[in-house]
C-alpha cells in the first residue's frame, strides 16, 4: 500500500480553507486563524492557496464579501455602511476601495446603477450575470 500523495493531502486542506471562507465570510477571519484551523503556518497557507487558486486567502475572502455586497446593494434596502458591516468588513474605507477595484465603481455608484441594471434579469440568474470581473480576468477588449 502506498502512502497518500502529500500534494493531494494539502489540496484537501486548501479546499477546507476555501470552504470555510465561503461559509464564514461574515466572521472576522484572518490568514493566521485560517492556517491554525488546518495546522499550517500562515506563510505556507498563503503561498499554497495562491498556487492552487490564483489569489491569496485574503483576496479570496474579500472577493466573497464584495460579491455578497453587490447582492445587498442591488436589493437597495441597506445603506453602504450597513452593507459593509453585514458582509464582515470592519472598515468602510477598505470596503469601498476593494469594491471599486473589483467592480469598477464605488459601492454607492453601483447601488444607483444596479437599481436599473438588473431589471428583467430573474433573481436565479442575477449572480451569474452580475458577478464582479477582476481586471486580470477581463478578456482582451472587454470594455466594462
Amino acid at each position: 500500500m502506498t502512502a497518500p500523495d502529500p500534494r493531494l493531502q494539502e489540496l484537501v486542506l486548501l479546499r477546507k480553507v476555501r470552504d470555510r471562507i465561503d461559509r464564514e465570510y461574515r466572521e472576522p477571519l484572518d490568514v493566521a486563524a485560517l492556517a491554525r484551523g488546518v495546522h499550517l503556518s500562515a506563510g505556507h497557507l498563503s503561498r499554497a492557496f495562491r498556487a492552487a487558486f490564483g489569489e491569496s486567502p485574503y483576496s479570496y475572502l474579500m472577493t466573497r464579501r464584495i460579491e455578497r455586497a453587490m447582492t445587498l446593494l442591488r436589493r437597495g434596502d441597506l445603506s453602504v455602511t450597513d452593507v459593509c458591516f453585514e458582509v464582515g468588513c470592519t472598515s468602510l474605507g477598505t470596503f469601498s476601495t476593494r469594491f471599486s477595484e473589483l467592480v469598477g465603481m464605488s459601492p454607492s455608484q453601483y447601488r444607483k446603477a444596479a437599481s436599473l441594471d438588473g431589471q428583467g434579469i430573474p433573481n436565479c440568474m442575477a449572480k451569474a450575470v452580475m458577478r464582479p470581473i477582476r481586471n486580470r480576468e477581463a478578456a482582451p477588449g472587454h470594455s466594462d
